[in-house]
């Protein structure tokens, strides 16, 4: 069924342009997964896959779906493990949370376009934390995923193996690369004490601070996407030279977050007025509507299992064994000019530019734009993606 605007789908009511349609695929991998296609009414298109990160859904991507699409794309966005319409995963904080891990995540999205007839796709497109999962999926099988595009979260390579250690104690440059414990310590050190918050993320709190947080969980997100938009002028970003304490503290508190607040806490300080919430053209009312009631029905802690199991100190054992391989298929790199994400891990920019990916296509900052890029700016990701889609083929 072809969806227009106003109609409703998976998501109740919601705002959608027209040719975009919802419906359900089976993974093959324990999933049944909710996609929104466009570009589905002619046979044989090349497919693009668009993978959503934290805390978004395959609404994410509305806004450039009909641009690749009028392209000659067949655009398929999922909402992923752990999000949305999309069943079968465990959403226990003491359920499967290794059914959450990156290759498993990869897996998911290679069983969605089997299932759907592609042995191959043009590209796949990850924002966030899924563009890890995209770019897993490009190192793993680049037969069937022939190109990437990252948004926001650069790709620094797989973990590496530890060398020559069968006659010597392992060493640790904890400048350079240090342990996740290590991390914590300094900025639990610092004063005030300060917290990552992908740790934050993996306590067993965190679902229900933000769930049931006293400003509601419409007005939570608000904050959140807003604090971390271009609208909140704050954000001025700049490449960290090491992952010290003080030197991640110069991130936003969205990032390195007071150690005695959480998430909804810290968001909420930086809540944006009537005013700039009546000036939002990127994200009006009845668009964060569709977040705030996907949330409301299935809490935050399907996508909290992947920050559990990414920061579990075992969780880079089984991505060793691609210890020293690339991406080999062609790479692009999309953020905002005000997005922190670009930075957030000290040298993983640079990594992704100089080893990480062999056929890399170029960094590309989007002005007037801050984390959800593809949002605040559709226009501008749109062309992007679909230039580099055609300097791939």
């Amino acid at each position: 069924m072809t969806l227009g605007r106003g109609t409703a789908f998976a998501y109740e009511m919601a705002p959608l342009a027209p040719g975009l349609r919802s419906r359900f695929v089976d993974n093959g991998n324990g999933l049944s997964m909710h996609v929104l296609e466009a570009g589905f009414e002619a046979p044989h298109r090349p497919c693009v896959l668009l993978l959503h990160g934290f805390p978004e859904l395959a609404y994410s991507w509305r806004k450039i779906m009909p641009a690749l699409a009028s392209a000659g794309f067949h655009v398929i966005a999922p909402d992923q493990r752990g999000y949305g319409r999309t069943t079968g995963w465990d959403g226990n904080y003491d359920g499967d949370v290794g059914s959450f891990r990156l290759l498993n995540l990869a897996r998911d999205a290679l069983g969605l376009v089997s299932a759907l007839g592609y042995r191959s796709v043009a590209s796949v497109v990850g924002h966030d934390y899924g563009s890890p999962v995209a770019a897993w999926c490009a190192l793993v099988r680049p037969d069937v995923f022939r190109s990437v595009v990252l948004l926001s979260a650069p790709f620094s390579g797989p973990p590496s193996l530890a060398v020559k250690t069968a006659n010597t104690s392992p060493q640790h440059d904890e400048i350079a690369s240090p342990t996740a414990a290590s991390i914590q310590a300094s900025l639990a050190a610092l004063h005030p004490p300060r917290m990552h918050y992908q740790w934050f993320y993996s306590t067993r709190t965190a679902d229900s601070n933000m769930r049931n947080c006293p400003q509601g969980i419409h007005a939570f997100l608000r904050a959140y996407y807003h604090y971390k938009s271009a609208d909140w002028k704050q954000n001025k970003p700049f490449p960290l030279t090491s992952w010290g304490a003080e030197e991640l503290a110069k991130m936003p508190k969205y990032y390195i977050m007071d150690l005695d607040k959480g998430m909804a806490e810290t968001v909420a300080a930086e809540a944006p007025t009537d005013a700039e919430i009546a000036a939002c053209a990127w994200l009006p009312e009845n668009e964060l509507r569709v977040y705030s009631a996907e949330f409301a029905r299935t809490g935050f802690q399907g996508g909290l299992q992947w920050y559990r199991h990414i920061t579990d100190p075992g969780s880079s054992a089984e991505l060793q064994l691609f210890s020293g391989r690339a991406i080999d298929v062609p790479a692009s790199f999309i953020a905002g000019k005000s997005d922190w994400g670009a930075h957030q891990s000290p040298g993983a920019l640079d990594a992704m530019m100089s080893t990480a990916c062999t056929q890399f296509g170029g960094v590309y900052l989007v002005d007037d734009a801050g984390h959800w890029v593809q949002q605040e700016q559709p226009e501008a990701v749109s062309t992007l993606i679909a230039q580099f889609l055609l300097r791939a083929e």
